[in-house]
């Protein structure tokens, strides 16, 4: 049985490249979604899919709104992908670098292409929604003179010709993908990636949740002076590593604000023991997800 994985984007965006990673073995169907929103409502509706979205890219931040869908969604993070983000300039076979006038990919994707591009100052840059759905499209109007920035598989997947591959101008660039789930199958989902690594043998036998390092949640906070260094203060008490905080202003309420963060831990008791901490300086608290962290690919 397949593995419905939901993704913004179509095949061959960096959405289906990390979902093909991270369910590596298993035999998964993506389901192309047009937006985030679109996204996490399928999987709300649908306790069968589970969704990959981007969340965070080292270049350009956090996406915040996407926190926002799944608070608001009731979603569950249950595991993580990091992608090393590669770009490629592909056009249709037969096509030289030198006939393209104009270049068409997803605004991110541009500008992080942006010393290659200066170097092409011929080319006319246009925004489209999505890196492999410019390169489908230049294919299904057989656009002689277009070319698309888009991850090499894409070019493969829709017939294209590699015209430069590595153009990124950072070698660093990644993007982090939460694996989401509903709510009413998170826990089974969970299950399944813990037996699926101690198969494999990529973690050692252990009980409960201990194989689970990483947790994502969201919180605010009394509008009162010292509110956010008490909680900052517990954490670090309690040994925990803060590798994100962010915040966003809550609408309707000037200058009061939730706040996202992301906790690592080694001891998953002692975790527990902090947010017991906790709690009671909050004014509302809800994790979004405990999971194993994700490892960064090369």
């Amino acid at each position: 049985m397949k593995r419905k994985i939901a993704i913004q984007g179509i095949g061959g965006c960096n959405h289906y490249i990390a979902a093909k990673a991270f369910f590596e073995g298993d035999e998964i169907q993506t389901i192309d979604c047009d937006t985030f929103k679109e996204l996490v409502q399928l999987v709300a509706s649908n306790p069968d899919t589970l969704a990959m979205m981007a969340i965070e890219n080292t270049i350009a931040g956090s996406i915040l709104p996407n926190y926002q869908l799944i608070r608001e969604n009731d979603l569950v993070i249950v595991g993580e992908y990091k992608l090393r983000i590669e770009h490629s300039l592909v056009a249709l076979p037969g096509v030289g670098i030198e006939q393209i006038k104009e270049v068409n990919s997803h605004p991110m994707a541009l500008m992080q292409c942006g010393d290659f591009l200066d170097r092409h100052p011929y080319m006319k840059l246009v925004e489209k929604d999505d890196t492999a759905g410019s390169a489908k499209w230049i294919m299904e109007n057989n656009l002689t003179d277009h070319a698309a920035i888009c991850p090499s598989g894409a070019a493969e997947l829709y017939g294209m010709n590699i015209l430069a591959e590595g153009i990124e101008t950072n070698k660093r660039n990644f993007t982090r993908f939460l694996v989401l789930a509903n709510k009413d199958i998170a826990k089974e989902v969970l299950v399944q990636f813990y037996n699926r690594e101690k198969a494999a043998g990529k973690i050692e036998p252990q009980q409960g949740n201990q194989w689970v390092n990483k947790s994502s949640m969201v919180f605010t906070l009394p509008h009162s002076s010292g509110s956010l260094s008490k909680v900052l203060a517990v954490l670090s008490f309690y040994d925990m590593n803060l590798s994100m905080i962010q915040s966003l202003p809550i609408v309707g309420k000037e200058w009061e604000y939730q706040f996202y963060i992301n906790l690592l831990f080694e001891d998953y008791q002692r975790y527990i023991q902090a947010i017991d901490a906790i709690m009671p300086l909050c004014r509302e608290f809800k994790i979004l997800g405990e999971y194993a962290e994700g490892k960064q690919t090369i």
